[in-house]
C-alpha cells in the first residue's frame, strides 16, 4: 500500500490533475487543438529534447550495456505489436496507433519522477532513466513517427517529413554540443529553458482537451484493453526475461525493469493529433494505461526490490 500511494499521489495524480485542467478549459473555451499540437511539435518538444540530450552524462560502459538492452527490448516490442495488430485485423491507422502504444513509453514526466523517488540515494538510477528518456525520444521520432506518416504517405514523402522535423535537428544538435562540450550563451539558454519547462504542462493540458471530446463509452474496446495489457504486463515480462538473459544486476537491472512498466507515452497522442491519425483512440489509450499503471507499476517496483533490492 505504501508504494501504491506514493506512485499514485506523486506521479499519477498530478498527471490526472493536469488532464482534468485541460478537459475543463476545453469545455469552457473550445481550444484549437491543431494549433496547440503545432506549438508542441514544432516549438516546445524540440526544446525539451535538446536540453535532455545536451545535459546528460553517464559512464560509457553502463551506457553501452543499457543501449544494447534498450535496442533488443524495443525491437521485440515492435515485432510483438506488429504481430498482434495483424491478428486483430486492424486497419493501417489503427495499427499505427496500436504499435506506438506498446513501443512508446512515458519515460519522461512519468518515469523520471518515479526514478527520483525510488533512487533518491543512488543517482545512477535517475541517470539511467534519463538515458531511457533520450532513447525513447529517438524511437518516438523515428519508428513512432514513421508509423503515423506511413499510414498517410509513402516513400520519399516519409523521409522528407522526418528530415524537416525540428525534433530531428534538436536531437542532432544536442548530441553534437554535448559531445564537444559546447556552451550555450545565456541569452539563448534562458528562452530554451523556458520552452523546455513549458513542454510537459502544455502537452498534458492539450491531451486533457482531447479527452474532453471523447465518448467515454468507447474506452473499453478490445484494442485499448489489449494495448494496455501489452504495455503494462507483457512489456515487464519481456524485460525481466531479457535482463536475466543478459545477466544484468543491481540498480541497472532494477531501473530497466521498472522503466519497462510505465504507461503509453503522452507523445504518441500528441503526434497522432498532429498528423490526424486516430487522435481520439491514441488519447484514450494514454489515459487508460496511465490510470491502470498505478497498480501495475506498484507490483513491478515490489518485484524489483525482491529481485535486486
Amino acid at each position: 500500500m505504501v508504494y501504491l500511494s506514493m506512485v499514485f499521489f506523486q506521479v499519477v495524480a498530478p498527471i490526472l490533475i493536469m488532464l482534468g485542467i485541460g478537459a475543463a478549459l476545453q469545455l469552457k473555451f473550445k481550444f484549437n487543438l491543431k494549433a496547440l499540437s503545432n506549438l508542441i511539435t514544432y516549438c516546445l518538444m524540440p526544446a525539451a529534447v535538446f536540453i535532455n540530450i545536451y545535459e546528460t552524462s553517464v559512464n560509457v560502459e553502463v551506457l553501452v550495456e543499457i543501449i544494447v538492452y534498450l535496442v533488443i527490448f524495443s525491437v521485440c516490442l515492435m515485432v510483438l505489436s506488429s504481430f498482434i495488430s495483424k491478428l486483430l485485423k486492424l486497419d493501417r491507422n489503427q495499427s499505427a496507433i496500436y504499435k506506438n502504444s506498446i513501443v512508446l513509453i512515458n519515460s519522461g514526466n512519468y518515469g523520471i519522477p518515479v526514478s527520483q523517488m525510488l533512487f533518491a540515494t543512488n543517482p545512477l538510477g535517475t541517470s539511467i532513466q534519463i538515458i531511457i528518456v533520450i532513447f525513447q525520444n529517438i524511437i518516438t521520432y523515428t519508428y513512432g513517427l514513421y508509423n503515423l506518416i506511413s499510414s498517410t504517405k509513402s516513400g520519399l514523402d516519409i523521409l522528407r517529413s522526418l528530415l524537416l522535423l525540428p525534433i530531428v535537428h534538436a536531437l542532432i544538435l544536442g548530441a553534437v554540443m554535448n559531445f564537444w562540450n559546447i556552451g550555450i550563451p545565456v541569452f539563448l539558454r534562458i528562452p530554451i529553458d523556458y520552452l523546455a519547462n513549458a513542454f510537459i504542462s502544455i502537452a498534458l493540458i492539450t491531451l486533457g482537451a482531447q479527452l474532453a471530446q471523447l465518448d467515454i463509452k468507447t474506452i473499453f474496446n478490445k484494442l485499448i484493453i489489449t494495448s494496455t495489457i501489452g504495455r503494462l504486463v507483457v512489456g515487464p515480462v519481456l524485460a525481466l526475461c531479457l535482463i536475466m538473459l543478459m545477466g544484468l544486476e543491481g540498480v541497472v537491472a532494477q531501473s530497466l525493469f521498472i522503466a519497462s512498466a510505465f504507461p503509453t507515452s503522452r507523445n504518441s497522442s500528441t503526434l497522432a493529433l498532429e498528423y490526424d491519425v486516430e487522435p481520439n483512440l491514441a488519447a484514450q489509450i494514454v489515459l487508460f494505461s496511465t490510470v491502470v499503471s498505478c497498480v501495475t507499476v506498484t507490483i513491478v517496483i515490489y518485484l524489483s526490490n525482491i529481485l535486486w533490492g
